[in-house]
């Protein structure tokens, strides 16, 4: 499964074809944020991917998990959503 990481200065549109695109391809995908910023565009670009592929008859859902990452040998906490059909 294809792993998308997305910042709060990611373009959640870009994001969303981005993710559109390797669902199409694999059929799930992990999206990655880490803060407030980054989650929040995370989920405007599922909200967007789910109009790209709404057309094709594909229900996209979440499923939301913590995930530990380490950023520059630092534990961080970050949201992990994985993204699937219905």
């Amino acid at each position: 499964m294809e792993v998308l990481k997305v910042s709060a200065q990611s373009n959640p549109k870009a994001v969303a074809g981005a993710l559109a695109a390797v669902f199409r391809q694999s059929g799930k995908v992990e999206i990655q944020a880490v803060g407030a910023g980054a989650v929040n565009q995370a989920v405007k670009a599922i909200a967007i991917a789910r109009g790209y592929v709404a057309p094709n008859g594909i229900d996209l859902i979440m499923i939301p998990a913590f995930a530990e990452i380490a950023i520059d040998g630092e534990e961080r906490t970050a949201i992990r959503f994985i993204v699937e059909a219905r």
